[in-house]
C-alpha cells in the first residue's frame, strides 16, 4: 500500500472506508435483527417452561372447576342451596385458595408471550441507544409514525429521561402490543413502548418500509432497480429477458401453453401410468430405479484401473492441464503465482479446502511457513480470483469427451450442505432439523457434467429458493444452463415466475405434490375429469397493471443491479411494492401449474430431475470427504472467511472431478480396445470417486531425526 503513488493510495483508502462503513452498518442492522429474534425466542421458551412447570397445578384447577360446576348444576336442577352443595364436595376455604392460585397461574386470554419479554429489556438497552443515535433511518409516509417514535426514544436517551412524553406517536403499535404499552392507569409503559418500537423497526427494515442511510443491503427499494427512464430506453432494444414487452401478448401466450397441457391431461388421464387423481389430490407412484446393475460393475472395473494419487499431486497435475492457478493473481500486482509461489498457493487451497487450516498445513509442509500461507490467502484467494479459477476447471470439464455422456451442460441442480460452526458467529443459526448446535449452509450448484460451478454460504434457516437465480446468473463458466432442479425447499411461486422471465426452466422435485394448488386463467373452460385439482384462478388484471414494473425488476436482476436473493427476500412483505410482488406471484403460479402438469404427465422429466438431484447429493458426499479438518466444522466468524473456505473446497471438488474424468477416459479406451466396454453404461458412471486418492498425506518415521534415548528436544525460551 505504501508503494502506491499518492492518488492511488488515497483513492483505495476512500473506497475501502466507504465499503467498510457499509459493511459495519449492515452488520449492526443484522445484530439488531438477531437480538429481536432471540428476544422473541426466549419469550416463547419461557412460556413453554411455565406450561411445563405448572401443568400439574393447572390440571388440578380444571378438575376443581369441573367439580364445582357439577355441584352448581346439581343445585339448580334439584333446587338445593348451592353453598351447601359446594361445601359437601370441597371446603369453602379450599375453594378460595384454589381460586387465588388459579389467578396466579392464569395466562392472558390471547395466550401471548409478550408479557414475559419485559425481563429481557435490559439486554436490548446494552446497544439500542447507540444504534438509534448513530444510524439514520428514512421512510415513506406509511411508516412515519414509527420513525417519529424512534426520534422520541433518541431524545429520551440523549436527555436521560425515564418516561415517554405525552403526545408520543402510538399509531405504529401493533394490536397485540397495545395492552402492554398502556399500564393500568392508562399511562405509556416505557419498557413496552421501546420494545414495540424496536421490534417494529426490525420488521420494517426487513421488509424495506424503512431504509438506512449508508447501507448496502437496506436501501430504498427504488435504488435497487434501474431507473424508469433507463428502462424505457432499453426495454425494446437492449434488454435480455425471455418474454415480450406486451402484457396482453404474454397473457395470451401463457394461457395457450397452459390450456395445451390441460387438454393433454384431460385426454390422457386414464392412460398415464403411475398417476391418479383422487378427491382433489394428485398421487404419483414412486419411480423405480433405472440404473443397470452392470453399470456398478463397470464403475468398479474402471476405478480399479486408476492409479493411486496424493491430493497434492492431483492438484499440481490438474493445474498443469488447465492453468486454473493462473487466475489466482495477486490482488495488488495482478501477477500470477510463479515458481515456489505456485506450491504455496496450492498448499493454501488445500489448507482452506480440507479445513485443516493454515497453521496445521504449515507444520505438515516442509519449506512453507505460516506467513507465506497467510499472505497467499489474503492476497490471492479473494472472491474474484477463486471464481475465475473455478470457472476454468468447469470449462475444462465441459470440453472433455467423457463428460458428454453425462450431459451437455444445459441442466443443473442446487443443494445445501449444512456445516456446523464451532465458534460464535453472526452467520450461524440453530436448526432442530439438523440436530443440536449452530451452523450454516454451503449452497452448491452442480451441472449435469458433475462440475460445481457456483457456491455461496447462506443462513441455515433461509429458504433455498431465493438463492437459485443468483447461481444461474452469476457463474462465470461457459455452461449455458436452461433447466435447473431443486428439492422441495427450493421453490416459491415468485421464483417460478422470475425464472421464466429470465429464460430458465425451473424444475423442482415436488414432494408435496398432492397438496399443490393448480390454477387456470379462464374458468369458463370445462375440464370435468380434472376439475377437482384446479382450485385457483389467476388474477390477470394485476399482471396487466404491473407487468412493466415486474420486467423492470427482472431486468435489474439480469444486469446485476441487485441480487435476486436480496430483492426476493424483501418483496414478500414490502407494503409499497405489494402489487409488484403479487403480480410476480401470479405469473409464478402460471409457470408452476404448467410445470406440475408436465411433471405428472412426463416420466422422462421426473427421471431427469431425480438424476440431477442425485448428482448434487453425490457431490456433497465428496465434499464431506474432502472437508475433513476440524471434524468438518467451520471456525471462522465472518461470512467472507466462511465463503473463502467454501470456494477453496469447490476448487478441490472440481480438480478431483477433472482428474477422475481424464483418467476414466483413458481407462474406457483400454476397455474399448479389448472389446469389454458397453458404451450405453457410461452415462451411469460418476467421476466423484475418491477411494484411490490419498487425502491425508504421508507420515515419515525417520529415526535419524529423533533425539537419542538420553537426550530431550530443547525448549523454546
Amino acid at each position: 500500500f505504501g508503494r502506491f503513488n499518492e492518488n492511488k493510495r488515497y483513492a483505495i483508502l476512500v473506497a475501502h472506508l466507504l465499503t467498510l462503513s457499509q459493511d459495519l452498518i449492515d452488520q449492526a442492522i443484522e445484530i439488531h435483527d438477531r437480538q429481536i429474534m432471540i428476544l422473541q425466542s426466549k419469550g416463547r421458551k419461557a412460556q413453554e417452561e411455565l406450561q411445563k412447570q405448572n401443568g400439574k397445578s393447572i390440571n388440578e384447577k380444571v378438575l376443581h372447576f369441573a367439580d364445582i360446576g357439577e355441584a352448581l348444576v346439581k343445585a339448580r336442577n334439584e333446587e338445593l342451596d348451592p353453598f351447601e352443595v359446594l361445601e359437601k364436595i370441597m371446603p369453602w376455604e379450599r375453594i378460595v385458595d384454589s381460586i387465588e392460585e388459579a389467578k396466579r397461574l392464569a395466562r392472558p386470554m390471547d395466550y401471548d408471550y409478550l408479557d414475559l419479554l419485559v425481563t429481557r429489556f435490559s439486554y436490548l438497552r446494552k446497544y439500542t441507544p447507540v444504534l438509534l443515535s448513530k444510524l439514520e433511518f428514512r421512510t415513506t409516509q406509511a411508516s412515519e409514525p414509527l420513525l417519529r417514535a424512534l426520534n422520541v426514544l433518541r431524545e429520551i436517551n440523549n436527555n436521560k429521561k425515564r418516561h415517554i412524553p405525552e403526545g408520543a406517536p402510538l399509531d405504529f403499535v401493533p394490536k397485540r402490543w397495545q395492552k402492554h404499552v398502556y399500564d393500568e392507569d392508562g399511562n405509556i409503559n416505557r419498557k413496552y413502548y421501546e420494545l414495540a418500537a424496536l421490534t417494529e423497526l426490525k420488521n420494517h427494515i426487513r421488509s424495506g418500509d424503512i431504509w438506512v442511510a449508508g447501507s448496502r443491503l437496506h436501501k430504498d427499494f427504488e435504488e435497487y432497480l434501474v431507473t424508469k427512464d433507463n428502462w424505457d430506453e432499453t426495454k425494446n432494444t437492449g434488454n435480455r429477458l425471455a418474454v415480450g414487452m406486451s402484457a396482453q401478448e404474454y397473457i395470451i401466450e401463457r394461457n395457450t401453453a397452459l390450456n395445451e397441457r390441460l387438454d393433454y391431461i384431460l385426454e390422457n388421464i386414464d392412460s398415464l401410468e403411475g398417476i391418479s387423481i383422487d378427491k382433489s389430490r394428485i398421487r404419483l407412484d414412486r419411480l423405480e430405479k433405472d440404473t443397470p446393475e452392470d453399470a456398478k460393475s463397470l464403475s468398479q472395473t474402471l476405478y480399479n484401473m486408476l492409479p493411486r494419487v496424493k491430493l497434492t499431486d492431483l492438484l499440481i497435475e490438474v493445474s498443469n492441464w488447465t492453468g486454473f492457478d493462473e487466475h489466482l493473481a495477486h490482488a495488488s500486482s495482478n501477477r500470477p503465482p510463479k515458481g515456489e509461489e505456485k506450491s504455496i498457493v496450492m498448499a493454501t487451497i488445500m489448507a482452506m479446502g480440507t479445513n485443516i487450516g493454515l497453521t496445521k498445513m504449515a507444520e505438515a509442509t516442509p519449506g512453507i511457513t505460516y506467513h507465506q500461507l497467510a499472505n497467499a490467502a489474503q492476497w490471492r484467494l479473494h472472491e474474484d480470483s477463486l471464481s475465475k479459477a473455478q470457472a476454468t476447471l468447469v470449462n475444462f470439464q465441459h470440453h472433455l469427451s467423457l463428460s458428454k455422456y453425462w450431459g451437455n451442460g444445459s441442466t443443473s441442480s442446487s443443494d445445501g450442505m449444512r456445516v456446523q460452526v464451532g465458534v460464535s458467529s453472526l452467520h450461524a443459526d440453530a436448526n432442530p432439523h439438523y440436530g443440536t448446535g449452530k451452523g450454516t449452509t454451503i449452497y452448491r450448484f452442480t451441472s449435469d457434467q458433475f462440475s460445481s460451478f457456483y457456491t455461496k454460504v447462506i443462513n441455515t434457516n433461509a429458504r433455498d429458493a431465493v438463492h437459485v437465480i443468483d447461481g444461474l446468473l452469476h457463474h462465470e463458466s461457459e455452461l449455458s444452463i436452461e433447466e435447473h432442479y431443486t428439492d422441495t425447499a427450493g421453490y416459491t411461486d415468485q421464483v417460478f415466475g422470475l425464472s421464466h422471465i429470465l429464460g430458465f426452466r425451473f424444475a423442482p422435485r415436488m414432494r408435496d405434490l398432492s397438496d399443490s394448488k393448480l390454477y387456470v386463467m379462464d374458468k369458463s373452460n370445462v375440464y370435468s375429469k380434472i376439475d377437482s385439482i384446479l382450485r385457483g384462478k389467476i388474477n390477470i388484471k394485476i399482471i396487466q397493471d404491473n407487468y412493466d414494473d415486474v420486467l423492470r425488476l427482472a431486468h435489474s436482476i439480469r444486469e446485476g443491479r441487485v441480487s435476486a436473493s436480496l430483492i426476493l427476500g424483501k418483496l414478500g412483505s414490502y407494503s409499497r411494492q405489494n402489487k409488484m410482488a403479487t403480480a410476480l406471484r401470479e405469473m409464478g403460479r402460471i409457470e408452476k401449474t404448467i410445470f406440475i402438469l408436465d411433471y405428472i404427465s412426463n416420466e422422462t422429466l421426473r427421471r431427469r430431475i431425480q438424476r440431477g438431484l442425485n448428482k448434487g447429493e453425490a457431490m456433497n458426499g465428496l465434499a464431506r470427504a474432502l472437508f475433513f479438518g476440524k471434524r468438518g466444522e467451520l471456525r471462522e466468524r465472518g461470512l467472507q472467511d466462511q465463503l473463502q473456505r467454501a470456494s477453496a473446497l469447490n476448487i478441490l471438488i472440481n480438480a478431483t472431478t477433472v482428474w477422475n474424468t481424464v483418467y476414466l477416459t483413458e481407462a474406457t479406451k483400454i476397455l474399448k480396445e479389448k472389446g469389454l466396454l458397453k458404451e450405453e453404461l457410461l452415462p451411469h458412471i460418476s467421476p466423484l470417486g475418491w477411494e484411490h486418492i490419498n487425502l491425508l498425506g504421508e507420515y515419515l518415521f525417520d529415526s535419524k531425526k529423533v533425539p537419542k534415548s538420553n537426550e530431550l528436544r530443547p525448549l523454546k525460551i
